[in-house]
């Protein structure tokens, strides 16, 4: 992977995006729900600060192996109290039939919500791509670390590299799948932002299939920076793989505008 590729992970300066149908992010919140975030924020960690210790003996006592049923299992652990706290329902659909693994994951990112959402899935034998800062946080910093989670320094290219080609290694022995946000940041122009290269660069060297995943609601109810949220309802599509076997470097930019236009069809946005 060369250091163009691992930039391609880094998120994009916003910028206008003339002819695009915004859809609304949520401004304001009712009493209720303003009260009802809050509490959501600190069931967050308290359902974090459970995890940590159950996760770290879990992984003690089976010497490790224990890992993925504690990436498919305690997420949805931790997620679900949070959604039904803010009083989000929460709707998992499945196009078609559930795919052969592994596959890389790619979601639409807008919001904070999408960390809630995107372990909520429980999806089986898969890792995060993540942002080294997340890790500040000696919780995710413990669970992450444990769990083998990809943490990438989007600003420092050379440890980027080294991380994801390590990476690379683990989750092809291991028959891995992993989650990825094409958009590299919540914070973007339009309902869907610019896709970067990553994660369809990783689909090239991994041979993995793309499995798009569209979250339907977090942007509209969520606040943005927060966990402040509306609550409401919100649809996870898990859709069809997209084949990769036959892609190439050399028209790779179409091929990732052709994953964009069907978050844009599914946004019902036209640019």
């Amino acid at each position: 992977m060369s250091t163009d590729s691992i930039s391609d992970f880094q998120s994009t300066t916003a910028c206008p995006i003339f002819g695009l149908k915004f859809i609304p992010m949520a401004t304001s919140l009712t009493p209720i729900e303003y009260i009802r975030s809050v509490l959501a924020i600190v069931v967050f960690f308290i359902m974090f600060a459970i995890s940590t210790p159950l996760i770290t003996i879990l992984l003690i006592l089976s010497v490790g192996k224990a890992t993925n049923f504690v990436v498919e299992n305690f997420g949805p652990f931790i997620a679900y109290p949070v959604l039904w706290t803010i009083g989000i329902e929460f709707n998992v659909i499945q196009h078609g039939e559930p795919v052969d693994r592994p596959v890389i994951y790619t979601i639409n990112h807008s919001s904070t919500l999408d960390l809630v959402t995107m372990i909520a899935l429980g999806l089986p034998d898969i890792r995060f791509v993540a942002k080294w800062e997340l890790q500040y946080n000696p919780l995710f910093f413990i669970v992450g670390r444990l769990t083998g989670q990809v943490f990438i320094q989007r600003q420092k290219s050379e440890k980027a590299i080294r991380r994801i080609q390590s990476a690379y290694d683990r989750l092809k022995r291991d028959q891995l799948s992993i989650m990825v946000a094409p958009e590299g940041s919540r914070k973007h122009p339009g309902v869907i932002g610019p896709f970067k290269k990553g994660a369809f660069h990783m689909a090239i060297d991994l041979g993995y299939p793309i499995v798009p995943i569209y979250f339907d609601g977090n942007q509209e109810l969520s606040l943005g920076g927060s966990l402040l949220s509306k609550s409401g309802t919100i649809n996870a599509h898990i859709h069809k793989p997209v084949d990769t076997s036959d892609w190439k470097r050399e028209t790779l930019n179409e091929h990732i505008t052709e994953v964009r236009n069907m978050y844009l069809e599914w946004a019902g946005v036209k640019e």
